[in-house]
């Protein structure tokens, strides 16, 4: 039933993408969703679908949206200001989550973040890399991350 559900869900969002609502279209739609499924089945480590809570994923959803807001008004007041005081830098994030999942999840969020980007993980999975365009306070946007967006993923996900 839930490899239905995202199967289901998959094969909308090809439709949305494609922009064609046709029965062909749809069949395929359901056919890439299944082989998506069943490529990603071994990211679950082979138990199965793990299915999230819901109100920790639009937690998780809705915190994104505040920080993309947040962010951008941010970078949009910096960068108008006349006097650009920048001080760029990278910094080490501790990761507290650990499947590659959970990893990726929090790097991308970070990414789409206005004003940080993922640049690397280090191999032994513990450490993040994050170029930040304002690195003023490393310590304090390293507490954002992990009471924000690291949080919400280990609520959502585990």
């Amino acid at each position: 039933m839930i490899f239905f559900l995202f199967n289901l869900l998959l094969a909308i969002a090809w439709l949305t993408v494609t922009g064609s609502a046709s029965l062909h279209n749809l069949v395929l739609g359901v056919l890439l969703g299944a082989l998506a499924l069943v490529i990603i089945r071994e990211s679950f480590r082979g138990k199965g679908y793990h299915i999230p809570r819901v109100r920790p994923v639009l937690s998780l959803a809705a915190l994104f949206l505040k920080e993309l807001s947040l962010s951008a008004w941010r970078v949009t007041a910096t960068v108008l200001s006349p006097d650009m005081k920048l001080k760029p830098g990278i910094f080490a994030f501790p990761l507290t989550v650990t499947s590659d999942f959970e990893i990726t999840l929090l790097a991308n969020l970070i990414t789409l973040t206005p004003g940080t980007l993922s640049v690397d993980v280090s191999t032994d999975r513990r450490t993040l890399y994050v170029h930040a365009l304002d690195c003023s306070d490393p310590e304090a946007t390293k507490r954002d991350i992990a009471n924000g967006f690291e949080r919400k993923i280990m609520e959502a996900f585990r």
